[in-house]
């Protein structure tokens, strides 16, 4: 006879983390419009403080382009996941997919162009 699951137990059975310090550590990908309304990639642990550097001018390859606008985020439980996404949408395949999943947006800002 199996012993009984722990709450714990099964909320990883059904699909749903726990709450716990450890998961509270997410690991963000995130898009930003740009001024010129360019796209700019970044990885993140903390996407609040990041964008606030974004925003004050404190990262180099954004601060000549302000105002920003963050119009897309992921989070991922893993830092090496996150960094893979990353990864790929900053390639020519990554950027194609990117376009198509917030073609909406970008048909209104006036940067999408139907393939």
């Amino acid at each position: 006879m199996k012993a009984p699951l722990s709450p714990r137990d099964k909320l990883w059975a059904s699909g749903v983390y726990p709450l716990t310090k450890r998961y509270l550590n997410m690991f963000y990908i995130y898009i930003l419009q740009l001024k010129n309304n360019r796209l700019y990639i970044g990885f993140t642990s903390d996407l609040r403080n990041r964008y606030k550097q974004h925003q004050r001018g404190g990262v180099k390859s954004t601060q000549k382009l302000l105002p920003l606008k963050l119009i897309h985020y992921e989070c991922y439980l893993l830092e090496e996941d996150a960094k893979r996404r990353e990864k790929f949408l900053k390639t020519s395949d990554g950027r194609f997919f990117l376009n198509r999943q917030i073609s909406s947006y970008l048909r209104k800002i006036g940067r999408y162009k139907d393939i």
